[in-house]
């Protein structure tokens, strides 16, 4: 009982803090909070926040599409990709790593030798 109440005065102090600054507001300030609180678009108003996150979005194309031309180069190449690997290359979020083993993928002899940080060739 005395976890619940603590629990109960714990997240009422938490929303009390959180709402301060709104009851501090000027009614002008709180019908814009208001507008954007009940928009159902994502509020992208600012210029920098418009650019940050178009940018975001292209970068997030762009290393789908590096991911898509990696595998697809392996697939030509009859390259075998083990599970771990395929989980390897699904995961990375580094444009330019993903370049790299687009690059290396096209002269490679396995697929191993994409992560190969040493250019040597594994038998």
């Amino acid at each position: 009982m005395a976890d619940d109440q603590s629990a109960a005065l714990s997240t009422l102090r938490e929303r009390t803090i959180a709402a301060l600054p709104y009851s501090m507001a000027a009614p002008e300030i709180r019908r814009l909070l208001e507008e954007i609180m009940t928009s159902t678009q994502w509020p992208v108003y600012s210029p920098m926040a418009r650019e940050h996150y178009g940018r975001g979005l292209k970068e997030g194309e762009a290393r789908g599409a590096a991911r898509v031309l990696l595998r697809l180069i392996l697939a030509v190449r009859d390259l075998h990709v083990p599970d771990d690997i395929r989980d390897r290359i699904r995961s990375c979020t580094d444009l330019t790593q993903l370049e790299t083993w687009a690059t290396r993928a096209v002269t490679a002899q396995s697929v191993h030798d994409l992560f190969d940080e040493t250019g040597e060739q594994h038998p």
